[in-house]
């Protein structure tokens, strides 16, 4: 479990770092018509979005909020995905997992993952949110500032603000990519389409990718929008729903889905290869030791 933990981790913080820009992309596309009077600016398209943030506020702000992105995945991904396993053999009956306990262990791992991760959330998509064009200050000048506004200003709670569309996305998240990546692997090996190695896992990333993408666009633009929400924008998660929907229409729901579904396909493809290669080589450095003892 220790090395399921480890490797997961590592591997999270490895695909953070490389697919962060169009995370970055995504905030920026889903907050996009909240304030018209906030930015002259309008983002068309990821690429688009990447080349005028580059342009208009430098190329590290594409990576503003790495810090807290880097804290979420080792505080948020290494249980999720580590535990996944082991939480799975705790709900399994038979000597096979069901599809019920592959679920069952998304939600268990997804949920008690937000709870300890939601600060790191928080922080990473304010910074990610906050532009300083057209004489706006910025809320915060860095990651640890951050954390200590937020605190001083709205109170420990507000670390943990959004906690609900962020449980609600991660859980649907959560529950899709792992089993969606789980199923697809069994099926791909069982079948013999391919074996237990690196096109087996890009592929099924790719397609566990997908399918999480198109279920947790809805929640996961409103969960942005609810977090960098200023005090008293919103009273509540449904009136932040709302107020998109009657505002900006139901497609709304759906702003930053390229973006997203690019981060979340590479980011997965990054993370589950780099993870089955880690914690096999892991696994492997380990077996020399145990025999000795």
């Amino acid at each position: 479990m220790g090395i399921k933990i480890l490797s997961a981790g590592v591997a999270a913080c490895l695909a953070d770092v490389i697919t962060f820009p169009l995370d970055t992309a995504k905030v920026r596309l889903q907050i996009q018509g909240e304030c018209q009077t906030s930015s002259a600016i309008r983002y068309k398209g990821v690429l688009g979005t990447i080349s005028t943030l580059a342009r208009s506020e430098g190329p590290v702000k594409l990576y503003s909020g790495l810090p807290a992105g880097l804290q979420r995945q080792i505080s948020f991904a290494s249980l999720r995905i580590g535990l996944y396993d082991t939480v799975q053999e705790f709900f399994a009956t038979g000597k096979e997992s069901s599809l019920g306990s592959k679920i069952s262990a998304g939600l268990t791992t997804g949920g008690v993952a937000v709870f300890i991760g939601q600060p790191t959330e928080v922080v990473k998509v304010r910074l990610q949110a906050q532009s300083h064009l057209h004489g706006l200050k910025p809320r915060y000048t860095g990651t640890y500032n951050a954390y200590r506004i937020i605190v001083t200003t709205e109170g420990l709670l507000g670390l943990w603000k959004g906690t609900t569309p962020n449980l609600m996305r991660n859980v649907i998240i959560n529950c899709t990519e792992l089993v969606t990546y789980d199923l697809m692997k069994t099926a791909l090996v069982r079948n013999k389409i391919l074996a237990d190695d690196v096109p087996c896992h890009l592929l099924s990333a790719l397609i566990a990718g997908f399918c999480t993408t198109i279920l947790s666009s809805p929640v996961d633009v409103v969960k942005t929008r609810f977090v960098n929400s200023p005090p008293g924008q919103y009273t509540n998660v449904r009136d932040c729903a709302m107020t998109m929907f009657t505002k900006e229409g139901p497609t709304a729901f759906f702003k930053g889905l390229v973006p997203s579904f690019l981060r979340l396909a590479s980011w997965n493809v990054i993370m589950f290869v780099c993870f089955e290669q880690l914690k096999r080589e892991l696994m492997k450095s380990r077996q020399p030791v145990d025999c000795a003892t």
